[in-house]
């Protein structure tokens, strides 16, 4: 057959009905009403699928378009597949389509497992407590700021619009430094499942399930003999993984106080326990702890499930006298504006702001509880240095400040 010549012109002409001709996009590209365009869309993966794992997942997704890639649970070992169902977390984070990191194990894998999210350019939403034990708080907060991550801890007490303005109005005042002392004493009687967590001692060694990798579960805890009861709910009883009621329920009830007073960024100086003689291997019972800033503010956590009730301190709100507040003290801190809006995991994920729960805000929680436990298991009062975060004068609670890791796991 006889080749056809094309001329330039004809060439040309063709060439530019092409580029006239309409360009159809879908709109599930685009995005629009009812569509979401993949730019919009973020992979996300769940790390611990056990009761809190659904719920966190969820709370990850909050006004958010998150596709689950992945889970991972050391409980897979009879459907890992490499794709979908993972044992090791360190082959979820490899994965480059995955952008969003909830985690839902037990706290002795929270730091770990958010600092190497961190590395592999993941944003967190971590389960309370953030850590197991407080030098692992600080690690979060160096790793975050050094990738420039997004954290935010599972507690959403301080955006709870109920208490807002009241919350505002001695946030300005706490925040503002003109209010060098304070005698506010805020007191959460109850709701501290002490007895429903306290860890069992008595227990025999079993079997370990054949779809449980034991050895990955204590992770950088240390490998004890398996018995049931340190995995599920119940694995807040050993201090191995958590401490107890107090760490569980705690950052739910003091990280919007924390907020309200101003205390994101530093810690009590002095606790104080009243509680029976702990146990070295289980979490039990205890009565009360007070936490007292070097503001004069103080918190304190009384459990009513051991002892007298606290009476040491009345509760009392934040009473600032304006009156004997010299004048241009005064005149400034009437002036005040009310604080940025608090950001939301969302918001953070778009926008790359810090959110409420920030990894220094939830590392101080955190820090908090871990406080008050290190107190009952020593028996007496500590006293606290946040800013060096280390136990003054009292080497035996000190060690409990930053805890060893079972090799090859590490800091």
């Amino acid at each position: 057959m006889p080749r056809r010549s094309l001329s330039r012109r004809k060439f040309l002409a063709s060439a530019a009905a092409v580029t006239a001709a309409p360009l159809i996009v879908p709109r599930h590209v685009l995005g629009g009403p009812g569509h979401v365009a993949p730019s919009d869309t973020f992979g996300g993966a769940l790390i611990g699928c056990g009761g809190r794992g659904p719920g966190t997942f969820q709370a990850m997704s909050q006004n958010l378009h998150v596709q689950k890639l992945a889970e991972c649970d050391v409980k897979f070992l009879d459907r890992a597949d490499n794709q979908t169902y993972y044992t090791d977390f360190r082959r979820v984070l490899e994965r480059k389509n995955i952008d969003l990191i909830a985690i839902a194990t037990p706290p002795h894998w929270h730091a770990l497992i958010s600092i190497a999210a961190a590395e592999a350019g993941k944003d967190v939403l971590c389960e309370k407590p953030l850590t197991r034990f407080i030098a692992e708080g600080r690690a979060v907060v160096n790793a975050f700021n050094r990738y420039g991550r997004i954290l935010q801890v599972g507690t959403f007490g301080r955006f709870r619009e109920s208490q807002r303005r009241e919350s505002i109005d001695i946030h300005k005042k706490m925040a503002s430094g003109l209010v060098k002392k304070c005698n506010a004493v805020i007191i959460k009687r109850g709701g501290f499942k002490v007895r429903e967590w306290s860890g069992r001692p008595d227990l025999r060694p079993e079997p370990v399930p054949k779809n449980l990798d034991w050895d990955m579960y204590c992770g950088p805890s240390p490998l004890k003999p398996y018995v049931k009861e340190r995995t599920g709910g119940t694995h807040r009883g050993y201090w191995d993984y958590e401490g107890g009621g107090l760490s569980d329920m705690g950052q739910h009830f003091f990280d919007p106080l924390q907020w309200t007073y101003a205390k994101d960024a530093t810690s009590p100086v002095e606790v104080t326990p009243h509680a029976p003689p702990a146990h070295p291997e289980v979490t039990g019972m205890w009565g009360w702890v007070e936490l007292k800033y070097a503001d004069g503010v103080t918190f304190v956590l009384d459990s009513g499930e051991w002892g007298e009730p606290y009476d040491r301190r009345k509760e009392q709100k934040l009473v600032v006298d304006l009156a004997e507040m010299p004048v241009p003290a005064r005149t400034q801190l009437q002036k005040l504006p009310d604080p940025e809006p608090l950001v939301t995991f969302a918001e953070a994920v778009k926008t790359r702001k810090q959110p409420g729960g920030n990894p220094e805000a939830a590392h101080r929680c955190a820090t908090l509880l871990h406080l008050s436990n290190i107190a009952i298991r020593v028996g007496r009062p500590i006293r606290y240095d946040p800013v060096r975060e280390e136990i003054v004068g009292d080497e035996e609670a000190n060690r409990l400040v930053n805890q060893p890791m079972r090799a090859p796991w590490h800091l």
